[in-house]
C-alpha cells in the first residue's frame, strides 16, 4: 500500500508541469481570442465615428432611402435592415419548424442506425458553401418554383433568399435541439410511458419542455447566423436598396451592401466607403443582443438533473 501511494504521488508530481502548461496555453488561447475581438471592435468603431461626424444620427437610423453613392446621398438605413430581418423572417418560417421536427424524429423516434445515417447527412448540409446555396435559389427556386406559384415574384427576390437562407440553418437549429433533447434523463420518459402516455405525447409534453433553454438558443443562434449571412443574400436578393414588405420583389440587406461597396469603385476614406464600416457595427450590436438573449435564456430556463 505504502509503495502504491509513492508510484500515486510521483504520478501526480509529474503530471504537474505539463498541466500548468496546458493552463498557459489555455490562457494564452483565450487572451488571443478576447484581444481579436477587441481589435475588430475597435477596427469597427473608428470608422463608425467618423461616419457619424458626416451623417446624423436621425438621418441614419430613421430615413427611408438608402443612396450613399447618388447625389444627393441618402443615408436612410431602413431599407437595409427591414431586407434584413425580411430574408431572415422568411428563414425562420421554413427552419424553425424543419429543424425542430428533425431533432424530436432524431432524438425520440429513429434508431440508433438511422440516426447515425441521418445525422451525418444534416452536418453535409450544414457543410454546403452559401455560394451554391445562393444559385441554387437564383437558378432552382425562382425559376422553378416561385414565379410559376407566386405570380409577380421578380428574378432576385427576397422570398428565394429567405427560402435559401431557411436551408442553410435548418442543420444548426437542428443539431443543438437534438442535443439538447438527448440531454434530458431516460427516467423523465420511463416514468412518462409508464403512465400510459404515448411517444408523441412524451416528445412533446416531456421532453421538449425539459430541453427548452437548448432549443431557444439553437433558434436565437441560428437567428444570429441569419441575419450575417452575405452570399445568399447576394445573389438571390439582389441589390436594390428597397423599403418594401413585398417579399417577391429584389431587396438589398446590410451584409448585401457590404459586399457590394467592397467589390466596387467607391474611393476609401469617403463616406461612402464608412458606410459599410458604419453598417458592420450595427450588425455586430445586433447580433451581440440576439447572442446575450440566447445566453440569458439558457440560463433562465435550464434544467438541472442529478
Amino acid at each position: 500500500m505504502a509503495d502504491q501511494s509513492v508510484t500515486a504521488g510521483l504520478t501526480r508530481s509529474r503530471a504537474r508541469p505539463g498541466e500548468a502548461l496546458i493552463k498557459i496555453l489555455l490562457r494564452l488561447c483565450a487572451v488571443v481570442v478576447l484581444l481579436t475581438t477587441v481589435g475588430i471592435v475597435a477596427s469597427l468603431l473608428f470608422e463608425t465615428v467618423e461616419f457619424f461626424r458626416d451623417v446624423g444620427f436621425g438621418e441614419y437610423f430613421t430615413g427611408t432611402t438608402w443612396a450613399p453613392t447618388f447625389k444627393p446621398a441618402r443615408f436612410g438605413v431602413l431599407p437595409l435592415v427591414a431586407a434584413t430581418f425580411l430574408i431572415t423572417l422568411i428563414g425562420a418560417v421554413v427552419a424553425f419548424p424543419l429543424g425542430l421536427a428533425s431533432a424530436i424524429y432524431l432524438s425520440e423516434y429513429a434508431s440508433n442506425r438511422v440516426r447515425k445515417i441521418v445525422k451525418p447527412i444534416l452536418e453535409i448540409l450544414a457543410g454546403i458553401p452559401t455560394v451554391v446555396l445562393g444559385y441554387f435559389a437564383l437558378t432552382f427556386i425562382t425559376p422553378t418554383l416561385l414565379q410559376k406559384l407566386v405570380p409577380g415574384t421578380e428574378v432576385f427576390n427576397a422570398l428565394a433568399a429567405g427560402i435559401a437562407v431557411g436551408i442553410m440553418i435548418i442543420p444548426m437549429i437542428a443539431s443543438i435541439s437534438e442535443d439538447a433533447m438527448r440531454a434530458v434523463p431516460q427516467s423523465l420518459r420511463q416514468g412518462a410511458l409508464a403512465m400510459g402516455a404515448t411517444r408523441r405525447t412524451v416528445a412533446t409534453k416531456i421532453v421538449v419542455p425539459a430541453a427548452l433553454s437548448g432549443i431557444a438558443a439553437a433558434f436565437i443562434l441560428a437567428l444570429s447566423r441569419a441575419i450575417g449571412e452575405t452570399m445568399i443574400v447576394t445573389i438571390a436578393g439582389g441589390l436594390n436598396p428597397t423599403l418594401s414588405a413585398d417579399p417577391r420583389q429584389s431587396m438589398e440587406t446590410m451584409t448585401a451592401y457590404i459586399v457590394q461597396v467592397s467589390l466596387g469603385d467607391t474611393p476609401a476614406g469617403s463616406t461612402a466607403y464608412k458606410t459599410i464600416f458604419a453598417l458592420g457595427t450595427t450588425l455586430f450590436v445586433i447580433t451581440l443582443a440576439l447572442n446575450t438573449l440566447s445566453y440569458r435564456i439558457v440560463r433562465r430556463f435550464r434544467e438541472k438533473y442529478e
